[in-house]
């Protein structure tokens, strides 16, 4: 079976001492593709240069809303002028969106550099890789006014119909380590409820590590836990569901 990390932070640090051996028992477990989204400018470089030397991992770039205070003004126009340079490279816009649930971030000021990022991928005709807490119809709403070339939300938590909304958009749905709690109750309805053909796989590693990890740095090599939590939920075998998220992944962001 071929799988895809549609979200996984490789170039974190928390990846510096390890992310080689890392990358490489991917491989032999079948993930053979890896989607690397940026968080902020000062990134960018390492980024790339790792997705550049490691074959099938690629490379995202965006402004994060989570880290808004480090986001300078003209790293707007960066963004821009980094995708127009690494175009051949640049799978989408991200990660970049909303985020209600932290209340000390400044909700107007993550509205403008959203829609500023959401022109930047329009312009590109990219898509784009949306981090939304909180914020699904504010989302959705804002989506309505720019032409993207749909994309993914990442670690999906909205309700059925918010996700039929953004399906209808052209969007895939990530679903990652909540999946893999049994409490999980509401994620768990979705992943059943949801058709196989609106989702795709993530990790978020460093972050949202599965339950047989828990309080363990998390590692793409625990994508399979995903699989496996979404073969307990559905019908489906294990067979076909990894077929159809690949190809859901590889779909979305042209990963071909």
């Amino acid at each position: 079976m071929q799988l895809i990390d549609t979200h996984c932070h490789l170039d974190r640090d928390s990846f510096s001492k390890d992310r080689l051996e890392i990358i490489e028992h991917c491989r032999e477990m079948g993930i053979n593709k890896i989607v690397v989204p940026a968080i902020d400018q000062s990134g960018w470089l390492q980024l790339l240069m790792l997705c550049e030397t490691q074959k099938g991992l690629y490379p995202a770039l965006g402004l994060h809303p989570m880290f808004l205070s480090s986001h300078k003004d003209k790293d707007v126009k960066l963004l821009e002028k980094w995708i127009e340079d690494h175009r051949k490279q640049v799978v989408a816009v991200g990660e970049i969106g909303l985020d209600y649930y932290d209340k000390q971030l400044d909700r107007k000021r993550q509205q403008i550099l959203f829609e500023a990022q959401l022109d930047i991928a329009q312009q590109a005709d990219l898509p784009v890789i949306l981090h939304v807490r909180k914020a699904h119809d504010r989302i959705i709403k804002t989506l309505k006014k720019f032409k993207v070339k749909g994309g993914i939300i990442h670690a999906y938590s909205g309700s059925e119909q918010q996700a039929i909304k953004y399906i209808d958009m052209g969007f895939k749905l990530g679903f990652g380590g909540s999946v893999t709690y049994e409490k999980a109750k509401r994620i768990h309805r979705l992943a059943v409820n949801l058709p196989l053909d609106s989702i795709v796989l993530e990790t978020d590693a460093p972050d949202m590590v599965v339950s047989a990890h828990h309080g363990e740095r998390n590692s793409p090599e625990y994508l399979v836990d995903v699989l496996d939590s979404l073969v307990e939920l559905r019908d489906e075998s294990a067979e076909d569901i990894a077929a159809q998220t690949t190809q859901n992944a590889i779909d979305v962001l042209a990963l071909n």
